[in-house]
C-alpha cells in the first residue's frame, strides 16, 4: 500500500526555484514527523531536513540552510520542499519519509522517490 507519493521533480536551472510536494495518507500525517532525503548518483542518501508534526519546527541539513524552505499542510495531507537557487550539486532522486521518532535516523516509511536534475 503506498504510502507516500512525491511530485514536482523536473529539470530546473541553477539559480531557479523548484518545489516538490509530498501527498500522504491521513494516517501518517497525524502521527508522525516528516522529511525529505535525497540521494545523487554513486553518493548515499542524505537527509535534507525535516518538520515535527506538532509545533512543525524544522531541521535543516547544513547545506540545505537559507535555500531549502520545508513546510506541510496537515489539513491536506501535503509535505513540500521549496528549493531556491539550487546548484548542480543538488542534483538527487528526492525521497520524503514520515519518522515516528524525529530522530530522522530511520523512517517508518518512504516515498518512491522524484528526479530532480539541475542544470547550471
Amino acid at each position: 500500500q503506498v504510502q507516500l507519493v512525491e511530485s514536482g521533480g523536473g529539470l530546473v536551472q541553477a539559480r531557479g526555484s523548484l518545489s516538490l510536494s509530498c501527498a500522504g495518507s491521513v494516517r501518517i500525517f497525524s502521527t508522525h514527523h516528516l522529511c525529505w532525503f535525497r540521494q545523487a548518483p554513486g553518493k548515499q542518501r542524505e537527509i535534507v531536513g525535516g518538520i515535527r508534526w506538532i509545533g512543525g519546527s524544522t531541521y535543516y541539513a547544513d547545506s540545505m540552510k537559507g535555500r531549502f524552505t520545508i513546510s506541510r499542510d496537515n489539513a491536506k495531507n501535503t509535505l513540500y520542499l521549496q528549493m531556491n537557487s539550487p546548484k548542480p550539486e543538488d542534483t538527487a532522486v528526492y525521497y520524503c519519509a514520515a519518522d515516528d521518532s524525529g530522530t530522522w535516523s530511520a523512517p517508518d516509511y518512504w516515498g518512491r522517490g522524484t528526479q530532480v536534475t539541475v542544470s547550471s
